[in-house]
């Protein structure tokens, strides 16, 4: 049976994978910081869909954290087919407003970790000749925006990187850039998104389902909705001193959860 691990698990994005992958038949391991809500969901998903579901509490902000998580995805007697590297948070405010040492723990969670867990990952399935990896961006990667967009340009530039590496060899890996999803992840960085367009927010199970069909397809880089996808088109036609100056007169910062 095919198991999948999925990190920030018990909110926002990481539980709608969890809720589809749990729903497609696989096993799934469930990695977020705290452990008593890992153990609801997981035996909410146990319930409901008859999977196997284990529970890994580990704070990715850490090396004692990662590598817990290295481990268990390097274990050869339980194999995980499916990595969902989707652990991130956002801070508030600008640049210069933001200390530094919450800037190194967002690079250390959004770079760090989808470098270190990827790797640890892939090792395994390039045994094995099979298996994925499903890197969480954002399309704040496409808009000059402090430290956030630039985490997230990394992951999707890393991620193309390495699926270039790896073609034909049975492992894909794809990075998922949506907007703006209705989940805890401007509430939890007490961020106002009041202003943000009602046709801008996107559901977390359309965007988890449009995920899958993408890496069933073998795409590198998924940008759910066609509305972003339109968007999206029209920004890398975009000067970027321009798309610098839009981005500081709103105040926006794009990104998912």
């Amino acid at each position: 049976m095919t198991t999948a691990l999925i990190t920030g698990a018990t909110a926002g994005l990481g539980a709608a994978f969890a809720r589809r992958l749990a729903r497609d038949g696989l096993h799934v391991v469930l990695v977020a910081r705290n452990e008593e809500r890992l153990r609801e969901e997981a035996a909410r998903l146990h319930e409901q869909h008859g999977v196997d579901v284990s529970v890994l509490a580990a704070d990715l902000a850490s090396d004692e954290g990662l590598s817990a998580v290295e481990q268990r995805l390097r274990d050869r007697d339980r194999p995980v087919d499916l990595l969902i590297n989707n652990a991130g948070f956002g801070n508030k405010g600008t640049f210069l407003n933001v200390p530094v040492e919450d800037e190194l723990t967002m690079l250390k969670v959004h770079c760090e970790a989808v470098l270190r867990l990827t790797s640890a990952a892939v090792e395994g399935m390039l045994e094995r000749g099979r298996g994925g990896v499903v890197n969480v961006a954002s399309v704040a990667a496409f808009v000059p925006r402090g430290t956030y967009g630039a985490s997230k340009a990394w992951v999707v530039q890393f991620t193309q990187g390495v699926a270039k590496d790896l073609a034909g060899s049975g492992v894909r890996l794809m990075a998922l850039c949506p907007g703006f999803v209705r989940t805890e992840f401007h509430e939890r960085a007490g961020m106002d998104a009041g202003s943000v367009p009602r046709w801008m927010w996107l559901d977390a199970d359309a965007v988890t389902a449009a995920a899958v069909k993408d890496l069933a397809r073998a795409k590198t880089l998924s940008i759910p909705d066609v509305r972003y996808k339109v968007l999206m088109g029209a920004v890398r036609l975009l000067p970027r001193e321009l798309l610098s100056k839009a981005s500081t007169t709103t105040g926006r910062r794009y990104g998912p959860r």
